[in-house]
């Protein structure tokens, strides 16, 4: 079975931004899009026949909404098969629950009656702390939008949170036929295990040794399955949020891991996560770690 290209809609144009870029993504892949509207008030309001003088206004909305985001689907490419739903539920929970049966979970960076300023939407961060499959932010100026950097860009955590990101971002570079960015970002310890400060030159440029070492090891047996996609590896000191969002201006996804939590569903979005999500110039792609 083929799965869906999941894209929650609410009719913010950020959402509409979300269905471009899924519907570019689901021919990349062959895959078919679900479009998914979700509310509470569908379930608090539902339940009159059509005609009524009551019917709620939040469902004729929500018709509307996945009707106008299934033409605009249709519009930028006939060929991609397109299904719409109306879930009765919280907005996150029913994308998360959608996204155990999808390639990939689909959101735009704001959504409607979001707070002015708020740099993301809630949606869009619950689903991103939560889903069990990858999951796109579509976020960042036109050209990171339009894929006219011809570069995806990886940030390297540890082992465990990026095996499956590795993964997941040679396919995007296969089916883009782009250059894959893979950065690994290290700091330099000011102190060694006695409380002594350090001084350049001594132990502590083995960090950089040891980042290049990292990168080697996740991309050695995913290289050989992918022979076509060119890889950049860097191994860079300094903040890995702040170079990740710097390199991100250059690049058409950005993609990191992320760890799954124990005892509690999902997992927990670390710091470099956050950072990207709210500040990246391009659209960012969680991945997280195999269950």
């Amino acid at each position: 079975m083929v799965l869906p290209l999941v894209v929650g809609v609410d009719g913010s144009d950020s959402s509409l931004s979300a269905v471009d870029w899924a519907v570019d993504e689901a021919v990349r892949h062959g895959v078919p899009l679900r479009l998914v509207y979700a509310s509470l008030w569908v379930r608090y309001e539902a339940g009159l026949p059509p005609g009524d003088w009551r019917r709620p206004s939040e469902q004729v909305l929500a018709e509307h909404i996945v009707a106008s985001a299934a033409e605009r689907a249709e519009g930028r490419n006939p060929d991609v098969k397109v299904t719409t739903d109306i879930v009765p539920k919280d907005a996150v929970d029913a994308l998360v629950r959608a996204g155990d049966e999808a390639f990939a979970l689909v959101t735009g960076s704001r959504g409607r009656g979001e707070i002015k300023g708020l740099l993301l939407g809630s949606v869009g961060l619950g689903v991103a702390a939560r889903a069990h499959c990858p999951v796109v932010v579509v976020r960042g100026d036109r050209a990171g939008l339009e894929g006219a950097h011809e570069r995806i860009l990886l940030g390297l955590g540890d082992a465990e949170t990026s095996t499956e990101a590795v993964r997941f971002a040679f396919r995007e570079a296969e089916v883009r036929g782009c250059v894959l960015d893979v950065v690994r970002a290290w700091r330099r310890p000011a102190y060694d295990r006695d409380g002594d400060r350090l001084r350049p030159g001594g132990p502590a440029d083995t960090c950089e040794e040891n980042a290049s070492a990292l990168i080697d090891a996740l991309l050695k047996a995913v290289s050989a399955e992918n022979p076509h996609v060119r890889t950049r590896p860097a191994a860079l000191e300094g903040p890995a949020g702040r170079i990740l969002v710097d390199r991100s201006a250059a690049a058409d996804l950005v993609i990191v891991g992320a760890r799954r939590g124990t005892g509690h569903p999902g997992f927990p979005l670390g710091w470099v996560s956050h950072v990207l999500l709210h500040h990246a110039q391009c659209p960012v792609t969680v991945v997280p770690g195999r269950r």
